[in-house]
C-alpha cells in the first residue's frame, strides 16, 4: 500500500539516461531559479515603507525613493558580479565552489553556511508572504495561518520537487509568468493613472521628511537593509547552472540578466505607486494588495493579482528547493556534510536535501508562527556573506588567470565585494537586536559542524585504510588462527536448532551458551542437549540472581582476552521475527540488546540467524 501511494506522489523511478532531459531552456529556468527574486517585489518595497513610517514622531516617508535607487543600483553591481561567478564556475556551487579554488577552507565553509541560512529563510518567508497575500483577501483565513503554511511547504513544495526538476518546471512555469504579467498590468495601468488622472506624481505626505541626523540615518540605513530582502535568490542561478540546458554557462548569464532586468523594473514601479497613493502600514493588508485594490478596485483583476502573487511566493520557495539541495550535494561529495546528501534519488533529484530543507524551513515558520516581519529580521545578512565572499574569491581568480580583460573584471567584482560588505556591516547593525544576532550565531556553529563532519570522514578513511604491510605479496590473506563461534542458548527450540547448524558451517569451534538462573532450568536444558546429540559443547553459566546479560557478557570478554592475535570470535544470535509488528511487544528484546551491546565491542564479530514465523 505504501509503495502505491509512494508511486502515485513521487512517480516512477528515472534510468540515469534520462538525466539529459530534466536540463531546462532559459525561459523554464527563469521560472524555477528566479520565483524568489523576483516575487519578493511583494514585499521588499512593503519592508522599506514599514520601516520609514513606524516610528512615532518621526517623518521619514520621504527618503524611500533614495533608498529604493541605491537598492537599484546595488541589484546591477551584483547582477554582474555574479555572471562573472556562472562563467568562471559551470559546475555549481555559487559562493561555496568558488572560494574553495580560490580562499581557501574556512571562507568556503562560510560561504556554504550563510547560503544554507539563506535559502532555509527563503523557503519559510516565501510561504509565509505567500499566506499573507491569500489572507489579505480572505481575512478569516488568518487564524489558520500556520496550518497553511506547513500544507504549502511539505504537500506542495517538497512533493513536486521530490517529483523532478522536469516536472516541478511545468507546475511552476505558468503560475510564475502569471504573477509577471499581473504586476505588469499593475504598473502599467497604476503608472497611466498617475501621469494622466492624478493631481500630483506623489503624494505630497510621501514627500515629507525630516532634517537628517544620526537618529534618521540609522533609520534610513535599517530601511535599506530590510530592502535588500529583495535581492535574495540571485546567487540561485550561479549555484545551478549544471541544471541548464548547454551552453550551460551561457544560458545562465542571459537569465541572470533577464531576472535582474524584470526585478529593477517591477522593484521600482511598486515603490514609484506606493509612494503615488502614499500607501501606509495595516495590520491583515499586504501593500501589494492595497495597491491593487486602487488601481483596479476589488473586482476580478485584483483578485487574480491576489491569486498569482499567492501562488508564486508560495512557488518562490522552490528556489530554495532547486538551489540548495545541489549546493548540499557538492558539500557533502567534498565530505563536509553527510554522504547520502550528495545521492540523487529515484526521480534524479537530490530527495535527502529537499527533506532536510522543507523539515527546517517548517521549524522556522512553527517557530516565529508565520510572521513575516520577523522572519525579515534574520533575512539577508547570508546571502549578502556569501556575495562578498563571492566577489572576493572571483578578484583572487581573475589576478590569478590574467584571462584577456582581466584587470576590468577584477574591478568590477572588486567594487561588487566592497560594495555587498559594506551592505553586510549595515544590516549587521540595523538589525542585529531584531533577529541578525541569530544568523551571526548559526554560520560559526554550522561552520563548526562542517568541520567536525569532514573530522569524521578523515578519521574514519584513516582507520579503514589498508596498511602497506599487509598487502605484501602472502601476507594479505592468511588464513592462520582459528574461527571461535558463540550461540546464546535460551530455550531449545527449532530457532535455536536451525542457529546451531549455521554456526557449524562456518566454524568447527562452536561453542552453545545457556544462562541458568536455578538448577531445574539447568537440568532441563541438558536433558534436551543430550537428546539432540549435535556435536556441540555445551556450556552453562550459573546465575542465582537472574541476570542474563551480565553472565554472558563477562564469558565472552573472558574468550577475548584469552584469544590469540589471529583468531577470530563470532557470536550468532538465534531470532525469530513475528508477521505483525505489534507482536514484538509481547516479547522481549533479548537478542537485539544483546546484538546492539556486542556490536560496539572490538574484536567481535556479531551476526544473526532469522527464523521468519508464519503466524
Amino acid at each position: 500500500m505504501m509503495s502505491v501511494i509512494r508511486r502515485l506522489l513521487i512517480g516512477k523511478p528515472l534510468h540515469n539516461n534520462e538525466l539529459a532531459h530534466e536540463r531546462l531552456p532559459k525561459w523554464k529556468a527563469l521560472s524555477i531559479f528566479s520565483s524568489d527574486a523576483l516575487s519578493s517585489v511583494a514585499y521588499g518595497p512593503e519592508q522599506i515603507m514599514i520601516t520609514l513610517i513606524t516610528v512615532p514622531g518621526i517623518i521619514a516617508y520621504g527618503y524611500m525613493a533614495p533608498v529604493a535607487l541605491t537598492i537599484l543600483l546595488l541589484l546591477a553591481i551584483i547582477a554582474l558580479s555574479y555572471v562573472q561567478v556562472a562563467k568562471a564556475n559551470p559546475e555549481g556551487g555559487g559562493a561555496y565552489a568558488i572560494a574553495k579554488k580560490n580562499l581557501g577552507e574556512l571562507p568556503a565553509l562560510v560561504a556554504a553556511g550563510s547560503v544554507f541560512a539563506d535559502y532555509v529563510l527563503t523557503a519559510a518567508v516565501s510561504v509565509s508572504a505567500g499566506t499573507a497575500a491569500i489572507t489579505s483577501a480572505y481575512p478569516p483565513l488568518l487564524q489558520h495561518k500556520v496550518f497553511i503554511d506547513l500544507f504549502v511547504l511539505f504537500v506542495i513544495l517538497m512533493v513536486v520537487n521530490l517529483r523532478g526538476v522536469r516536472e516541478s518546471s511545468n507546475a511552476f512555469v505558468i503560475p510564475t509568468y502569471a504573477f509577471l504579467f499581473g504586476v505588469l498590468a499593475l504598473l502599467g495601468a497604476g503608472c497611466y493613472k498617475a501621469l494622466f488622472d492624478a493631481p500630483y506624481l506623489i503624494h505630497p505626505d510621501a514627500l515629507a521628511k525630516q532634517p537628517l541626523d544620526w537618529a534618521m540615518l540609522f533609520l534610513i540605513l535599517r530601511a535599506f537593509a530590510n530592502g535588500c530582502s529583495s535581492m535574495t535568490g540571485i546567487e540561485a542561478i550561479a549555484d545551478s547552472v549544471p541544471m541548464f540546458r548547454k551552453p550551460e554557462a551561457r544560458n545562465a548569464t542571459i537569465t541572470t540578466y533577464w531576472m535582474a532586468g524584470i526585478l529593477g523594473v517591477m522593484f521600482i514601479g511598486i515603490t514609484f505607486l506606493i509612494m503615488h497613493y502614499h500607501i501606509v502600514p495595516h495590520h491583515e493588508v499586504t501593500a501589494l494588495s492595497q495597491l491593487a485594490e486602487k488601481v483596479f478596485g476589488r473586482d476580478g483583476i485584483y483578485l487574480y493579482i491576489q491569486l498569482s502573487t499567492m501562488l508564486v511566493l508560495y512557488l518562490a520557495g522552490n528556489t530554495a528547493y532547486n538551489g540548495l539541495p545541489i549546493l548540499l550535494s557538492i558539500i557533502a561529495r567534498d565530505g563536509y556534510m553527510p554522504r547520502y546528501l550528495a545521492t540523487r534519488g529515484e526521480r534524479l533529484t537530490y530527495s535527502n536535501g529537499i527533506v532536510l530543507l522543507t523539515f527546517m524551513a517548517a521549524l522556522l515558520i512553527v517557530a516565529f508562527q508565520g510572521q513575516i516581519d520577523h522572519l525579515i529580521s534574520l533575512y539577508a545578512i547570508g546571502v549578502f556573506i556569501s556575495f562578498t565572499i563571492a566577489q572576493t574569491s572571483m578578484v583572487v581568480y581573475w589576478k590569478r588567470e590574467r584571462q584577456p580583460g582581466w584587470v576590468l573584471r577584477a574591478w568590477m567584482n572588486g567594487v561588487g565585494g566592497v560594495t555587498t560588505g559594506i551592505v553586510v556591516l549595515i544590516i549587521t547593525v540595523t538589525k542585529f537586536v531584531h533577529g541578525a544576532w541569530i544568523i551571526l550565531l548559526f554560520i560559526p556553529f554550522i561552520v563548526f559542524i562542517f568541520k567536525k563532519i569532514r573530522g569524521h570522514y578523515d578519521s574514519i578513511a584513516e582507520q579503514l585504510r589498508v596498511p602497506e604491510e599487509l598487502i605484501c605479496e602472502g601476507n594479505s590473506l592468511s588464513t592462520a588462527g582459528k574461527h571461535i563461534v558463540i550461540v546464546p542458548v535460551s530455550t531449545p527450540t527449532r530457532v535455536v536448532f536451525q542457529t546451531l547448524k549455521y554456526a557449524k558451517l562456518i566454524g568447527d569451534n562452536v561453542l552453545a551458551v545457556h544462562v541458568a538462573s536455578t538448577e531445574a532450568s539447568e537440568e532441563k536444558i541438558r536433558q534436551n542437549w543430550d537428546k539432540w546429540n549435535l556435536g556441540v559443547r555445551l556450556v552453562i553459566l550459573r546465575s542465582p540472581y537472574r541476570l542474563l546479560m551480565n553472565p554472558l557478557l563477562e564469558y565472552i570478554e573472558n574468550i577475548v582476552q584469552k584469544k590469540a592475535s589471529n583468531d577470530y570470535i563470532t557470536v550468532v544470535i538465534p531470532e525469530f521475527e513475528t508477521p505483525k509488528w505489534w507482536h514484538r511487544l509481547l516479547h522481549n528484546q533479548t537478542g537485539w540488546i544483546l546484538r546492539t551491546t556486542l556490536i560496539l565491542k572490538e574484536n567481535v564479530i556479531v551476526t544473526t540467524v532469522p527464523y521468519q514465523l508464519k503466524e
